[in-house]
């Protein structure tokens, strides 16, 4: 008598042989993150130990939850570097310093705030910004996957979705947060403001330009306010502009430029409107 179901059960079989995957990696992500965020601030720690023995150990203990996390990898990524762990805690003094400038960035730009320690403890933007960091780092170093499920759990807890490949300057502030979207060829320079909805992407998505430019550049000090939309790898906005809520951009604005819904380009500087036949909005 033939099994129930005996074709099914053939195939899962074959797939699950196929994709043989560590079933605890996703679970694993979530736990790092918040050993690294604890490290680095007692605002996410369980409890508070200013001691130098404790933090060696949670220093250590950082490392091995890495080390860990690398020997289930590692069998699936032939020829991933063993030191990988040691080199990412080697960065985590710049990662420390740049968060707690976007830290003083996002307070200095919000008026609510009434403390850096309030922007740490209870700012999505500056949670989503935190694990950013982080992944990118390990991205950079070439850690595999795990940087894309931390960015995933950034995702899913605030509702911003930043690549962690995106390559992003000191001083960031997202505001508010929800609705964000940076694309892993992003390019974002320093003293840059992103409110709620603003969409940093890519005009073509076909998979052959994987390897492409296909996300915008936002040069220094520019202010995106919400719901606005940045398209293509070509796409550059200068130095000093602003783009107001609900704009759509997909060529490239002057620096000190202000883009307004109703299509127009004006120069902040000189208040005289570009050309636009030049400048699509």
């Amino acid at each position: 008598m033939a099994e129930p179901n005996a074709h099914l059960i053939q195939a899962l079989i074959e797939a699950r042989q196929h994709h043989c995957f560590p079933p605890d990696v996703r679970v694993a992500a979530p736990d790092f993150i918040q050993k690294v965020l604890a490290l680095l601030f007692p605002h996410f720690a369980e409890r508070l130990d200013c001691s130098a023995v404790a933090v060696r150990s949670e220093v250590a203990v950082v490392e091995a939850a890495l080390t860990r996390l690398l020997d289930k990898l590692a069998p699936r990524y032939p020829g991933t570097s063993s030191d990988l762990p040691q080199r990412f805690m080697g960065q985590i003094p710049d990662i420390y310093a740049w968060l707690m400038q976007d830290a003083q960035a996002i307070f200095d730009a919000d008026p609510a705030a009434r403390s850096v320690d309030e922007v740490i403890l209870t700012y999505p933007g500056f949670y989503a910004i935190a694990i950013y960091r982080v992944a990118n780092a390990l991205h950079r170093l070439g850690f595999p996957l795990l940087p894309r499920l931390l960015a995933e759990v950034a995702h899913q807890r605030t509702g911003v979705d930043v690549h962690p490949g995106a390559t992003i300057g000191r001083r960031f502030v997202i505001d508010h947060g929800t609705g964000v979207v940076i694309g892993e060829s992003t390019l974002i320079g320093e003293g840059v403001k992103l409110y709620q909805g603003v969409t940093l992407g890519a005009l073509q998505v076909q998979k052959e330009l994987a390897d492409k430019k296909r996300h915008p550049t936002i040069e220094d000090e520019v202010v995106v306010y919400a719901n606005a939309t940045i398209l293509g790898g070509d796409t550059v906005v200068g130095r000093g502009s602003i783009i107001a809520g609900n704009a759509f951009i997909t060529h490239s604005i002057p620096p000190d430029s202000l883009v307004t819904r109703r299509s127009e380009v004006r120069s902040r500087q000189k208040g005289a409107e570009f050309d636009e036949l030049e400048y699509h909005i």
